[in-house]
């Protein structure tokens, strides 16, 4: 499940967002071998730094100085810091990102989808600028969360909700060149809130996708969510690059039974060796996904460090992932 961490709250301007960014070669804090395949033509997805899944603070800028210092590829958009942008200034900081290297990964879907109807339509009704800012951007992802269930709505008729709802989002975003990727929550322990079980696996969602009917829809995959659902890598090679939107990597804490994992007790990818990281990534090689990966790891303790130490930590997280990809 996404967790938006702590909101950017540093002030944009324009002077700010056209310096250049602090271009140092970050330093290793841990050793991990050179891989040729990382190099490899077949490798066509990116690591995307989404710095408020790890507790750190940062506007655009600041995002793209980190980036460059600690080897991301992208960074997380945020609309809302341009919205009072003219399109000149826009075009301007997309030079800027461009001439450092570094992309965009997947905005968050900010149309609140799960609640009542009126919360809903407000939402809606402010997409439509917030998509054309997107797409002056560059941006061509969006996604969200699933809850895995529903203290009200049956299966079906939360069903029925999701598609109508969704459905008219996914046309919005559609129509600004953005593709909208839908997270399942896996874990045993976060249905078992809810009156009624919704959907919580990479079938039942591809359900939901093909439902809403529109060709922009796909998943966010997590790494997570995948292991707590009981996910194979057999399932992960039924999907297609087309499938997967956006994808968040994490490992578990070692030591507890699958069905008793905690959504929100994680740890950074490749840590505890619970999840399968290897089957799960070449996967993704093997269909040839070519989006972000991020770390989204809930872990209190990296929340707590220094935020260059953060970063660096998840830099080096990365690298591990990126070290099991076959030759």
């Amino acid at each position: 499940m996404t967790n938006p961490g702590r909101e950017s709250s540093a002030t944009f301007s324009r002077r700010a967002f056209c310096r250049s960014a602090v271009a140092a070669a970050a330093l290793g804090v841990v050793s991990v071998p050179a891989q040729a395949s990382q190099n490899n033509a077949k490798i066509r997805f990116y690591k995307n730094l989404g710095h408020g899944h790890i507790g750190v603070r940062a506007d655009q800028r600041q995002a793209l100085e980190y980036a460059v210092k600690f080897g991301f590829d992208g960074i997380t958009p945020n609309p809302s810091e341009f919205e009072n942008r003219s399109s000149s200034e826009i075009r301007e900081w997309v030079d800027t990102m461009k001439s450092k290297g570094v992309r965009y990964g997947a905005a968050g879907l900010s149309v609140e989808f799960r609640r009542d109807q009126d919360s809903f339509q407000r939402g809606m009704e402010k997409l439509p600028k917030e998509a054309s800012i997107l797409q002056q951007l560059g941006v061509t992802r969006v996604a969200t969360w699933i809850m895995p269930g529903h203290g009200e709505l049956t299966y079906l008729e939360n069903f029925e909700q999701h598609k109508t709802r969704l459905s008219e989002a996914a046309k919005v975003l559609n129509d600004h060149g953005l593709r909208l990727g839908l997270e399942f929550v896996g874990p045993r322990t976060s249905r078992a809130r809810n009156r009624f079980p919704f959907i919580c696996a990479q079938r039942d969602m591809m359900e939901l996708v093909d439902a809403i009917g529109t060709p922009n829809v796909g998943l966010l995959m997590d790494s997570w969510h995948w292991y707590t659902s009981h996910g194979t890598v057999e399932e992960l090679l039924t999907l297609s690059n087309r499938d997967i939107v956006h994808v968040h990597v994490n490992d578990a804490p070692a030591g507890v039974p699958v069905d008793q994992q905690v959504d929100n007790r994680r740890a950074l990818p490749a840590a505890t060796g619970v999840i399968d990281m290897k089957g799960f990534i070449n996967a993704l090689v093997t269909i040839g996904y070519d989006g972000p990966i991020e770390c989204e790891p809930f872990d209190q303790q990296l929340r707590q460090m220094d935020a260059e130490a953060a970063l660096q930590k998840t830099s080096d997280a990365l690298k591990r992932i990126w070290a099991l990809i076959d030759a």
